[in-house]
């Protein structure tokens, strides 16, 4: 694929419509580079803040007995941890990386509906204001887990639930803005020649990630609003007592949760299909295979919600049904690890830290996966269930495959939004300190699940301690590194080395064309792709 392009040198008329001056910025800007700059600042922020509520449960965990915090208080701890990690930290991470590069990859001047864009941001700091606002209200925060399935989250929940149910609907109409407006922009707003299959793969992840946002977020929406009618209303969804069901909750509950696993990590994949080959000097193999694999692993997605679910007691049927459909989901996940392994087979390996994050990335979460293929079988499931088992399972998912896939995305397009390039020596040291950090913290978690160790308890018998002391020093380590992530990106922004336009040598796309930093305006002449 190549490209005419506007020239981006002579940028009198972006100075004259260039970025207004002071806080009111930030406030009102519609520009998608300020407003994914803003995400990503807002994600870190989170990110440190699930974090500290992570160190405090590990400390808790370090040994047996009661120690630190109250069960109490370390049920709100392990229930807001989840939550902003997932909501606060992951999802706007992957929606600033969107914000950045979309238009810029597919040579559009902005995102399609600018204002909304700006709205999609601002609306979150008010929602998790009021998340984390609920620690100081009467009863403390919402203490049910991140899951949060009924009774536990209506009648034996804390006032403060209702507060938690205004931040979810916030939350959600959010992603729904920023969802709409990413698919949009990429249907309507693609340069001319920029045909869907010449589309870079990070793209094709969004757009797909986009539908499963606007497909699940309404099911959110619909649970948390069942349970303020139950909590309010005298309604009696989820109350067995008035003649609902329990277990309808995790139905809808799931139905929902299972897709966002996927939203979280299918930007991943595209982050890393634009590194593995510029770091390889190939081009990705199997792009098509990429596109149709991603696709089969969203539509899969949305029908394996009980597996979530075996121990609920369900018909055999149905076992059978959701053990093999999840089961399933290994064989585009394996082209997508095929793809990659082969891109890099042969190439002129290089490895800088986006590279190393990337590798991590294909290693941890194909164990993440294997780990996830033992909970699919259902006779299996029934002894992990509810144990770290379960725990160090999605933490290998999430951390090395939504986490490090950020971080991967982060260091790669860097330079290209600094202009500057960021020190190599401590971005290695920052991954080397996260790869060591994340492992020591949640492999050992493998062992004491299977030897029976619940998750969400406050205090555990004393053959598990070893291995907890273990997990606690290691999530100490890749807490405290992550301290050298904002330092590093400090450093880069005041006097970082002067950054090309083409920054990596293998890079290919429409935004190395541009200057390193782009323009507050490009594209308002649109390239033409040949």
């Amino acid at each position: 694929m190549s490209a005419v392009i506007d020239d981006h040198t002579h940028t009198a008329d972006d100075h004259h419509h260039g970025p207004a001056k002071g806080f009111m910025r930030w406030v009102l800007t519609t520009n998608h580079k300020d407003i994914g700059t803003m995400y990503l600042w807002f994600s870190f922020a989170m990110f440190l803040t699930g974090g500290l509520m992570a160190m405090v449960i590990r400390s808790e965990l370090f040994q047996p007995g009661l120690q630190i915090v109250d069960p109490e208080f370390f049920n709100q701890m392990t229930t807001l941890h989840g939550l902003i990690m997932v909501f606060g930290a992951v999802m706007p991470a992957f929606v600033g990386l969107a914000n950045w590069m979309v238009p810029m990859m597919i040579g559009a001047p902005d995102m399609a509906m600018p204002r909304m864009n700006n709205w999609s941001f601002w609306i979150l700091p008010f929602a998790f204001f009021i998340l984390i606002s609920s620690l100081f209200m009467e009863g403390g925060a919402p203490n049910f887990g991140w899951t949060f399935y009924a009774p536990l989250s209506t009648t034996y929940a804390p006032p403060s639930v209702t507060f938690f149910i205004l931040s979810v609907h916030m939350m959600g109409i959010s992603s729904i803005m920023g969802a709409i407006n990413i698919i949009a922009t990429i249907l309507n707003l693609r340069a001319p020649g920029m045909t869907m299959m010449k589309m870079p793969l990070f793209v094709w992840t969004w757009l797909i990630t986009a539908f499963l946002l606007i497909a699940v977020m309404p099911v959110l929406a619909g649970v948390v609003t069942m349970m303020l009618m139950d909590i309010h209303f005298g309604t009696s969804f989820f109350n067995a007592g008035g003649g609902g069901d329990p277990v309808l909750f995790q139905h809808v509950f799931w139905f929902f949760g299972h897709p966002e696993v996927y939203i979280m990590i299918l930007p991943a994949f595209g982050a890393v299909s634009a590194i593995i080959p510029t770091f390889s000097r190939k081009p990705l193999f199997g792009y098509t295979s990429m596109v149709y694999a991603t696709a089969s692993i969203a539509f899969l997605s949305f029908i394996v919600w009980a597996h979530h679910m075996f121990t609920v007691g369900m018909p055999l049927t149905g076992e059978l049904f959701f053990m093999y459909a999840t089961m399933l989901i290994a064989v585009p996940t394996g082209v997508k690890v095929f793809n990659w392994v082969t891109t890099m087979y042969r190439g002129a390996l290089t490895f800088e830290t986006p590279m190393l994050f990337a590798i991590a990335f294909v290693i941890l979460f194909t164990i993440g996966g294997f780990s996830g293929l033992m909970l699919a079988i259902a006779p299996s499931d029934f002894q992990y269930h509810d144990t770290y088992f379960v725990v160090a399972h999605f933490h290998y998912v999430l951390v090395p495959g939504a986490i490090f896939g950020i971080y991967a995305g982060i260091y790669y397009w860097l330079p290209k939004w600094t202009g500057h390039m960021y020190d190599e020596l401590l971005g290695k040291t920052h991954f080397w300190l996260s790869f060591i950090g994340m492992n020591l913290a949640f492999f050992p978690m493998h062992f004491v699940g299977l030897a029976g160790m619940p998750r969400r308890i406050p205090d555990y018998a004393l053959q598990f301690a070893n291995f907890n002391m273990i997990s606690s020093v290691g999530a100490f380590l890749f807490g405290a590194t992550q301290l050298l992530f904002l330092f590093i990106v400090i450093k880069t922004i005041i006097n970082g080395k002067k950054a090309s336009a083409q920054v990596w040598d293998g890079a290919e796309g429409l935004e190395w064309t541009l200057p390193s930093p782009p323009p507050y305006h490009t594209f308002s002449t649109p390239p033409d792709i040949k």
